[in-house]
């Protein structure tokens, strides 16, 4: 009898520990909870021109919040605000501040301000997104009428050309739906919508327009394990430019990209009750050369391009 009892005890035992070891990722949000979040990016551009280093040293700070408003089998919707978009240039000592803090001014010469006045509108605004249970934003309800709204009188722009020309075209972008959509990608989409277990990894395919760049990123996730209501995931991504990437057009110049791929790791802690993050640390490097040309010129430039960034939840 005793040695019939003593397997049966073990396995008592142990199964509750296996069970532990798999967890259902997916999307939770508690409906009309307000979750914020805090991103800090620093990055360090070194760029080769005509044998001369030159050093772009970038941090951008963003705070983030979502709240569920309603949700169906396949879909969530979601009010999204970004409260706070800040950015800061060094370039070879010359010194750029952006900020939603402040009005700014669409008429100013200083590229500077008709941005800071870009990114403050963007700030008071709710964003309405359509938002699938692995966290991707799927649609943005109010892309057009937000994109109206900041666009307004960009032809009030009187920076000289061809720099207001860039200009109108980078606004133009950071307020399209896919910028947007990657802007929240970065704080939702890390869940594989499903359960698994320790162990099992999980693939993301994302494509993402990096000021006038689209980049490929294919990440790969793995679930480390299980830490009280967190689950701890390493994230491994490769970076490349596909090979449909439309060059960059500015200032009658053409740049080719093509040549650049990067790598990224992150360390990123989930909640497993909400789906959200609770932190997120990764680096990246992404180097090669760019092609720069132009009627009777042309350039080849040497890149290389440094981040790290911190993701942590506020409330």
């Amino acid at each position: 009898m005793r040695k019939f009892l003593l397997p049966v005890i073990f396995l008592f035992f142990v199964f509750p520990v296996i069970a532990q070891q798999s967890v259902s990722l997916k999307l939770n949000l508690e409906k009309n909870k307000i979750y914020r979040f805090r991103s800090v990016s620093r990055q360090t551009t070194i760029q080769t021109i005509n044998d001369n280093q030159q050093t772009v040293e970038t941090e951008v700070l963003q705070t983030f919040s979502i709240k569920m408003l309603d949700a169906t089998p396949e879909f969530m919707v979601t009010e999204v605000h970004f409260d706070t978009l800040t950015t800061k240039n060094n370039t070879m000592g010359k010194i750029e501040n952006i900020s939603s803090a402040v009005e700014g001014d669409i008429k100013s010469s200083e590229a500077a301000n008709v941005m800071s006045c870009i990114m403050n509108r963007l700030s008071r605004n709710a964003i309405f997104v359509k938002m699938d249970y692995s966290g991707q934003p799927v649609e943005i309800m109010n892309a057009k009428l937000l994109s109206d709204m900041i666009l307004k009188d960009t032809s009030s722009i009187t920076i000289v050309e061809p720099t207001a020309s860039a200009l109108k075209t980078q606004i133009t972008n950071i307020v399209s739906e896919n910028n947007l959509k990657t802007m929240i990608k970065n704080f939702t989409w890390h869940l594989p919508g499903n359960q698994i277990r320790t162990g099992d990894t999980w693939k993301i395919f994302d494509q993402i327009n990096s000021g006038g760049i689209l980049l490929t990123v294919a990440s790969t996730y793995r679930l480390d394990g299980i830490k009280g209501n967190n689950a701890a995931i390493t994230i491994e991504s490769e970076i490349k430019v596909p090979e449909n990437a439309p060059p960059i057009k500015s200032g009658g110049a053409t740049v080719l990209y093509n040549d650049l791929t990067g790598l990224a790791k992150s360390n990123l802690l989930i909640n497993i009750t909400s789906g959200l993050p609770v932190e997120n640390r990764s680096k990246s490097r992404i180097s090669g050369k760019m092609n720069v040309s132009a009627p009777g010129f042309n350039m080849d430039m040497p890149m290389d391009i440094n981040s790290e960034s911190v993701l942590t939840i506020i409330n």
